[in-house]
């Protein structure tokens, strides 16, 4: 059995940040994903990073964040995670960050709605990317391990103690388990719920809910308006600040938010500024390449759709997971980023701190599990080989044939997404018919059996529809 001090899982902004704030603290971390290496950079951009760069403090960039999550909102980790914006940016800057610039040199802050003023910065609509790869220099330039095709099955606990993992290795087929001091959850968020499991299975917070975590946040489901109709596109809402226009099909001006529920809205870049088109290429080509769309004569359709989510494993400000009101943690356990809730959010999202709270909770996450492994010995190993014979057996149960077609499950999933908050009850039910559905396999080989790690995933989603339904 593989020993490591800590696990991350993930492959993203909030993974790649814990394991290098994890290696400089003096460990030796391994990340592991079900994606491949540079997956991560992949996604489509929401915003971009909110700082408070022309401002004395972060005072005000707290007071705007508070105001659009709402009573809610946990006031401490607002400014504890506002506050540590400009610290995290002058490091990425350090690393290479580009930042798009305006005249006399300083970087370019966009406008954009819930901001007092102006704080998003960025790289255009490779804000997300561009961050990503920053990060996956460091943490080569550090040897930290990687290892990609490993779908993570379970986490080992032990009285409240994780112990480590249990993984599906999804090239060889083989089931294994990981003895770990600390295990840091930092994966993407659960958003494939609402349309396809690939764009976002929330392993991260299934696997907190699958170990018993009681999860926060999870009644809080935010919308990105900036979704192109018949897509998964989500279009970065800074465009809106450089002559991006948010209209109604009829041609009324709006503000994000401001639609009524049925209203066609359209977004209008006919008027988009000579500068922004350098920064904004790959959205426009992204645009042109789905729709046959050309935005210099015609608006593009958009819609509201769940692009992120907010809800998570409660954490408090060294990214341990807690519990008892965060007077106790879940010893090893660690989240950050989209498997984590900080509370900074309350009901409503400001954006630009998504990127923002992965790169604060990820640091945060790392470097205390570093720290904090040194003085730890390992344990469990006996615990760890009893739930890999358990992990084991599920895998083995895909492979029967008297269960339903994977198709047939992904859509009862999606049904019960539809309705999530129509009927708590009915949907109650519905997940725990959902819980005992036995899924086949069209495809028997155990060697790269993408058909299987879609079926987890699929059925991971169980427990957070579950969350989500319980949380009202």
């Amino acid at each position: 059995m593989e020993s490591w001090d800590v696990v991350i899982i993930g492959s993203g902004p909030a993974a790649l940040r814990a394991a290098i704030a994890s290696s400089d603290v003096g460990t030796k971390p391994l990340v592991i994903d079900s994606k491949s290496i540079g997956s991560g950079s992949g996604l489509s951009p929401v915003s971009g990073f909110a700082a408070s760069f022309d401002e004395v403090d972060s005072t005000a960039h707290r007071e705007d964040t508070i105001s659009a999550g709402g009573e809610r909102t946990n006031k401490l980790a607002a400014a504890r995670v506002c506050g540590e914006a400009m610290n995290v940016l002058a490091k990425l800057e350090n690393w290479g960050l580009v930042l798009q610039r305006r005249e006399g040199g300083l970087p370019f802050a966009a406008t954009c709605q819930g901001h007092s003023r102006p704080r998003l910065v960025g790289c255009g609509d490779s804000t997300s990317r561009e961050i990503t790869r920053i990060l996956e220099e460091q943490t080569i330039k550090r040897g930290i391990v990687r290892r990609a095709d490993l779908q993570t099955l379970s986490l080992v606990m032990d009285s409240k103690q994780v112990r480590g993992i249990t993984v599906l290795d999804v090239q060889s087929g083989e089931v294994f388990g990981i003895q770990a001091k600390a295990v840091i959850l930092a994966t993407d968020g659960y958003q494939g719920l609402w349309s396809n499991v690939s764009e976002g299975s929330g392993t991260g917070v299934s696997l907190a809910a699958s170990a018993g975590i009681k999860l926060q946040g999870m009644s809080n489901i935010s919308k990105h308006h900036l979704t192109i109709k018949g897509t998964n596109l989500h279009l970065p809402v800074d465009i809106l600040s450089v002559g991006g226009r948010y209209r109604k099909d009829s041609g009324e001006d709006l503000e994000i938010g401001e639609e009524d529920r049925g209203d066609s809205c359209v977004l209008d870049l006919r008027s988009l500024e000579s500068d922004a088109k350098v920064w904004y290429a790959q959205t426009i080509r992204r645009i042109e390449e789905r729709t046959g769309l050309n935005i210099n004569s015609e608006v593009i359709p958009v819609y509201s759709s769940v692009a992120f989510t907010l809800g998570g494993a409660p954490i408090d400000e060294n990214a341990r997971v807690t519990f008892n009101s965060q007077k106790m943690w879940y010893t090893g356990l660690y989240a950050a980023g989209r498997s984590a809730n900080t509370g900074m959010h309350g009901e409503g999202y400001l954006p630009g701190n998504l990127q923002l709270e992965d790169l604060v909770t990820g640091e945060a996450a790392g470097n205390h599990a570093g720290n904090w492994v040194k003085n730890t010995n390992f344990a469990g190993s006996q615990i760890i080989e009893k739930e890999l014979s358990k992990a084991s057996k599920n895998i083995e149960n895909y492979f029967s044939k008297d269960g339903q077609p994977i198709g047939e499950a992904s859509n009862q999933l999606a049904n019960i997404a539809k309705n999530i908050h129509n009927n708590n009850e009915t949907n109650l039910s519905n997940v725990k018919e959902l819980k005992q559905v036995k899924i086949s396999l069209t495809d028997q080989s155990r060697v790269m059996n993408t058909e299987l790690v879609n079926a987890i995933q699929i059925k991971s989603m169980v427990p957070i529809i579950e969350a989500i339904s319980k949380s009202g």
